[in-house]
């Protein structure tokens, strides 16, 4: 009983461990607002009053080129 439930622990634990180790991390977007032509940088946007301006970046600046892990 305490083997099946070993095994089972430790088939879970590696079944989350491949899944993080392909994952790669969300994109950048360059946002611009319409109301003054503000510019943001965020990951998802930041409300209706947005529009997306550039992008996708690799990098929180919105300067680097986003490639994908195992894309470069």
């Amino acid at each position: 009983m305490f083997m099946r439930i070993a095994i089972a622990i430790v088939a879970c634990l590696l079944t989350i461990w491949v899944v993080q180790a392909f994952a790669a991390p969300a994109p950048w977007y360059l946002w611009e607002s319409r109301v003054d032509q503000y510019r943001i940088c965020l990951q998802y946007s930041p409300g209706d009053a947005w529009v997306k301006a550039g992008g996708p970046f690799g990098d929180a600046r919105c300067r680097t080129p986003y490639a994908p892990k195992g894309h470069r």
